[in-house]
């Protein structure tokens, strides 16, 4: 007959685990709703030994911020190759899935939660920002961008993060569709920026060069054609 003993989890191995109860916690209430007994009752130990390991539900929740918006940061990954559209869709479809998993989570990152004006809270909602930012440029091949491009780039990770906020408050927009509207987003952009802007213009029809007519930017093209019969003519003056 043998007796089950439970592991004596090293500190390092410990603090991992808490913020992952943290991290799974606040993926689905709000962080200021989670108390330290919660944690510590879902992690299987007592309140004074999550203390132990961090100083204060502070800095659980900094900590645990600090994975949410590595993991964040690596749904931008995507291999450079094919059609632009159809890459940033994928990418949006992993935004949307941590979306979707982690809402209170990823408000709480995006928004400050508890840590609202922190510099820590702060930095690390740049660094998600710089990441996704980096990551357009590499599937761009852009190295040192124009001023109009860097507009374009940073403007595009401003909506779909602010679209995420929205869609979070009642998901009254089917997400795909969103995830969709965002890289018709991106193109729409591009396309007014090109139209003040040589170089972007540039870009713009490398990036249209290699899509596909029935890819996400393709598709884009169709839908605003089909507007075209229900826009009144102009009467002459």
């Amino acid at each position: 007959m043998t007796t089950g003993v439970r592991r004596r989890m090293g500190v390092e191995e410990r603090k991992q685990q808490l913020i992952g109860v943290a991290l799974e916690l606040f993926s689905h209430r709000s962080p200021d709703e989670v108390s330290i007994d919660e944690i510590a009752a879902a992690a299987g130990i007592s309140r004074p030994l999550v203390y132990h390991y961090f100083p204060g539900k502070q800095s659980l929740y900094e900590a645990a911020l600090r994975r949410a918006a590595d993991e964040l940061a690596a749904r931008f990954l995507e291999p450079p190759h094919g059609p632009l559209g159809t890459r940033l869709l994928r990418v949006m479809g992993r935004f949307f899935d941590f979306v979707d998993d982690h809402g209170p989570g990823f408000a709480a990152l995006m928004r400050g939660g508890p840590a609202v004006g922190s510099s820590t809270t702060n930095a690390m909602i740049d660094e998600v920002r710089q990441a996704a930012y980096e990551q357009i440029l590499a599937h761009l091949n852009v190295g040192k961008p124009s001023a109009r491009l860097e507009l374009v780039v940073r403007s595009w990770v401003s909506l779909a993060e602010s679209t995420a906020l929205i869609w979070l408050d009642g998901r009254r927009v089917p997400r795909a569709e969103l995830e969709l509207q965002l890289v018709h987003d991106f193109a729409a952009l591009a396309a007014v920026s090109a139209a003040y802007d040589e170089e972007m213009a540039d870009v713009l029809v490398r990036i249209l060069a290699d899509e596909p007519s029935d890819g996400p930017f393709g598709d884009l093209v169709g839908r605003l054609a089909a507007l075209v019969p229900r826009v009144p003519a102009q009467r002459p003056a």
